[in-house]
């Protein structure tokens, strides 16, 4: 009935009804995940927030299609469930439920936190069936995933499925908290954004006679962060500032950028400055995970690890990194030297870009300009290349200063 999530383990079925969860949130950012951390299976990761933010069931997918699926398809369910109110507002009082009735966020003895994440701790099947026309979420009593071996004091648990279409499951009853040591409630609390510094404003700007007239939307010095204004409810989980633009990732997957429009780094598709965060509605149909900014450009990575670049291509140095100097008003995934891999994180300077792979690969693209992209050379690269000297190693993190690259 489209009403709950159900699957099967050695001790029975488990369900999980729709109506209870308040939040679906991409990437490994729960308490469990922060735990067990598995950063070259953050895109395809994402937790169902339940019971008023309190518990957490956080699941892996086997590829970025599956991924996609299930973010999409449960999204869609649960906003139509809920007669298209926010994803915020207090939901019914829906829980996760055992086979015979009991109630697994009971406070009883028997239902303590730990001995509920034992008895859970088992094998469990979640089948997606795509030739139907809607999203099916029923178990499947015939299939009998890979059993995986966990310490008796465990609580989160891996599930491996030989089938094309199963996810892997990690279920915990412990509270989620942010990586970050928030209260478990703050996951019922919007991800406010605050700024200062020189902020974009929309005062009218009168050229008149002066030539050397502003005609772009005015600048104020903001001297203390004051929340940022915007037209509809954010719930921020991810910002990022260029020179004169910035973007942001809501916890739903959606991207919203504002600022100074120059050469498409906005994504918009028009020659328009926008003051406030405004949705890039090219990357709605899908669930994006991070966002970059350069000076000129901007990168955002998806859920299912695909890398979107777009602005200004102008300046023969390859910043885009499709292989051409043509600038891209709208997102345009970057394919080539990157097909078959998964992205996990992007970083941006004012004219070259670097990126981890899933697998730990660090690539750069840009110009070259003093050795700045690690390839041995000062060359531009108009399209991602793998740091060499690097291959064989596992890179986890990296930064971009404007003529110089970081790497952990």
């Amino acid at each position: 009935d489209e009403t709950s999530l159900i699957w099967i383990t050695s001790n029975g079925e488990r369900s999980l009804k729709l109506a209870a969860i308040s939040k679906i949130i991409p990437g490994q950012r729960t308490a469990v995940f922060q735990r067990y951390l598995r950063p070259e299976k953050d895109y395809l990761s994402f937790s169902l927030i339940y019971n008023n933010g309190k518990r957490s069931l956080d699941l892996i997918c086997k590829d970025k299609v599956e991924a996609e699926v299930w973010i999409a398809g449960l999204k869609a369910l649960i906003s139509s469930g809920q007669g298209g109110r926010s994803k915020i507002d207090g939901w019914s009082d829906g829980g996760l439920y055992l086979g015979d009735g009991r109630d697994l966020t009971s406070n009883s003895a028997s239902d303590s936190s730990v001995s509920t994440t034992r008895d859970i701790s088992s094998d469990i099947s979640v089948r997606f069936n795509p030739n139907t026309s809607s999203m099916s979420l029923r178990p499947e009593n015939s299939f009998h995933p890979e059993r995986t071996h966990i310490a008796s004091d465990s609580t989160n648990m891996q599930i491996k499925g030989s089938g094309s279409d199963f996810l892997r499951v990690s279920v915990s009853s412990a509270p989620s908290t942010s990586s970050h040591g928030s209260a478990p409630d703050d996951y019922d609390a919007l991800g406010d954004v605050y700024i200062w510094g020189e902020v974009i404003c929309d005062s009218v700007v009168n050229a008149v006679a002066d030539k050397d007239a502003n005609y772009w939307s005015s600048r104020d010095d903001v001297l203390l962060p004051r929340p940022l204004e915007s037209n509809v409810v954010l719930d921020v989980h991810h910002v990022a500032c260029g020179v004169k633009h910035a973007a942001l990732v809501t916890r739903q997957g959606e991207i919203f950028t504002w600022g100074e429009e120059s050469g498409g780094r906005l994504g918009h598709g028009v020659g328009k400055d926008v003051i406030q965060p405004h949705l890039v509605e090219s990357l709605a149909v899908t669930s994006v995970g991070f966002v970059a900014c350069g000076e000129f450009h901007t990168c955002a990575v998806t859920m299912a690890g695909e890398l979107y670049t777009w602005g200004d291509g102008t300046h023969n140095a390859g910043l885009l990194g499709h292989g051409t100097d043509v600038s891209h008003w709208i997102p345009k995934r970057i394919s080539g030297p990157l097909e078959g891999l998964q992205v996990a994180t992007v970083t941006c300077g004012p004219w070259h870009t670097a990126l981890i792979t899933s697998t730990g690969q660090l690539f750069t693209f840009g110009d070259g300009t003093f050795g700045v992209l690690g390839h041995g050379d000062r060359e531009n690269v108009p399209y991602p290349r793998e740091v060499e000297s690097l291959s064989g190693l596992r890179t986890i993190a990296v930064a971009c200063g404007v003529w110089h690259t970081a790497a952990i």
